[in-house]
């Protein structure tokens, strides 16, 4: 299960079938840290601590593509990230 949770966030590439610009939103906001760890406090708020067991995958999704060199994503082309272009 952990496997197959880790590459969803990966579908927020399907932003990139409109255009680049909608592809690096979509993938940007779903590959920052802020959305996981503000629902990981609202959780712990609301006392709902199995979900942060998800938000830890996603956390460690990030995590993982930052480590393999893929960072956000700028407008103009999916491999134009703030840690560099990719494949170089």
């Amino acid at each position: 299960m952990y496997f197959g949770l880790l590459l969803i966030p990966d579908l927020s590439m399907l932003g990139y079938l409109f255009n680049p610009r909608v592809g690096a939103v979509s993938y940007n906001v779903v590959h920052s840290y802020f959305l996981p760890l503000a629902l990981a406090a609202i959780a712990v708020l609301l006392n709902r601590t199995d979900d942060i067991r998800y938000l830890l995958i996603w956390t460690a999704h990030i995590g993982l593509d930052r480590f393999l060199g893929y960072g956000l994503k700028y407008p103009t082309a999916f491999g134009d990230t703030h840690l560099g272009m990719l494949g170089r």
